[in-house]
């Protein structure tokens, strides 16, 4: 699920990418098949793209129409988003709740779905705000998980290991580990597994209220709040594993897997996929510790993920009516039987089955005051793809120049987001 070049066709113009086998090989011809639809996934991991295929079938029975499933590797569809949307997409399409959502419904390539939203049950109002913008809804969430802090049961008991609670008691265990010769996990070769530890930092450190505006460029950067996450940060930067910027974060998974590391920011389908079906009760997290009380752990990063209409569908009628099934319990409960590494959104789904794991993950984020989505998604694409990841990587790289991070994240900022999003 890398997103290193998450938006590049977001967030430049559609002549900056090369034009991907998937354009040419999506659609449905002119006029288009009103039996059958087509679905652009880039669900191309083994466990959700068995689990998919599920729920596909189940449609196609329920309602005699045919799905027609065109995958393509996670990372190229991020990266040629938009070349994909303005020349012959799919009828449906995964992609994100949220700012991802929002972008490309300003940029008129989603097909408005507020008359297949009126027959909605089970979808919170803070679901229907994510799939919502300028008072028209254009996505259906499907699942969400949450970040947190991930290990192994095993390892923490064999090693005398305490979930850390606050920031003390965090780098505390980060030291311990290091004595231990198990270093923290860490990988940002993709470009976003890094972000979520800046995001946590921030929420814990500054409040919800804070990150969620510097996210909509309404705070500086150079801000001594913002520097204070950095040096935060940089007391961990120790204890992690050398070579950051060269892991992906499947390595990193299977590092935790192999007890090679011991413990990882990450969020649960990260570990999830990389641990053998017969190794998965073996996973635990614990919420990303606190560091000023007065924001306590309120803040959870969830992600949401889902599916939408491209504008140039040809066959509209029939994406509608398999968004109008994917809404439902019965379409999340079907999915969730092959993957147990993510959390229906559904009020009505079956959580009955769930995995202490999936249990545990869902009564996190219920718990919670605010949710927040993820970096990549909470702000404008074309800032977290040009300036974010960069910026992180270079801190990585180089944590001792704080000032000269944020000056340069400012003066890009400014650019970036005094221009229109169009």
């Amino acid at each position: 699920m890398s997103r290193r070049n998450l938006l590049r066709g977001a967030a430049v113009g559609a002549g900056a990418v090369t034009l991907p086998a998937l354009l040419t090989a999506c659609g449905d011809g002119p006029g288009g098949n009103k039996n059958e639809v087509t679905v652009g996934s880039n669900s191309s991991d083994a466990v959700p793209k068995k689990a998919f295929a599920a729920a596909f079938d189940a449609y196609e029975k329920e309602s005699g129409k045919t799905v027609k499933v065109n995958t393509t590797e996670h990372n190229e569809f991020q990266q040629n988003i938009t070349r994909y949307l303005q020349g012959s997409p799919d009828n449906v399409f995964m992609w994100f709740a949220g700012y991802r959502m929002q972008y490309f419904a300003e940029k008129g390539l989603l097909v408005e779905i507020s008359d297949v939203w009126k027959d909605f049950k089970g979808f919170s109002p803070a679901l229907k705000e994510q799939s919502t913008h300028d008072g028209k809804q254009y996505f259906v969430p499907y699942y969400y998980y949450p970040w947190a802090v991930f290990h192994r049961k095993s390892l923490f008991e064999k090693q005398g290991y305490e979930q850390a609670k606050n920031w003390d008691q965090f780098i505390a265990l980060a030291k311990k580990m290091h004595k231990d010769g198990i270093p923290v996990a860490f990988c940002d070769k993709d470009g976003w597994p890094a972000m979520g530890t800046f995001d946590y930092i921030n929420l814990r450190l500054n409040g919800y209220d804070f990150h969620k505006s510097l996210m909509a460029g309404e705070e500086a950067w150079t801000d001594r709040k913002v520097k204070k996450v950095f040096d935060l940060w940089r007391e961990l930067m120790p204890y992690y594993q050398k070579g950051a910027l060269g892991r992906t974060w499947e390595e990193a998974g299977q590092g935790l897997q192999q007890r090679k590391t011991g413990m990882a920011v990450f969020g649960m389908p990260h570990p999830g996929q990389q641990f053998p079906v017969n190794e998965r009760d073996d996973i635990d997290f614990f919420a990303f510790p606190e560091i000023d009380p007065q924001f306590g752990q309120d803040a959870v990063e969830a992600p949401i993920d889902g599916f939408l209409i491209a504008k140039k569908s040809r066959n509209v009628e029939a994406a509608k009516d398999l968004l109008t099934w994917l809404g439902t319990a019965k379409a999340e409960d079907v999915y969730l039987k092959d993957d147990p590494n993510n959390i229906a959104v559904n009020d009505g789904a079956d959580t009955s089955k769930y995995s202490p794991l999936q249990k545990k993950s869902a009564e996190l984020v219920s718990k919670a005051k605010q949710i927040s989505q993820f970096l990549d998604r909470d702000t404008r694409p074309d800032f977290a793809q040009t300036v974010m990841i960069k910026a992180l990587q270079d801190f990585i790289d180089n944590p001792k120049d704080v000032d000269g991070l944020v000056n340069s994240i400012e003066r890009q900022k400014k650019d970036i987001f005094s221009a229109s999003v169009s």
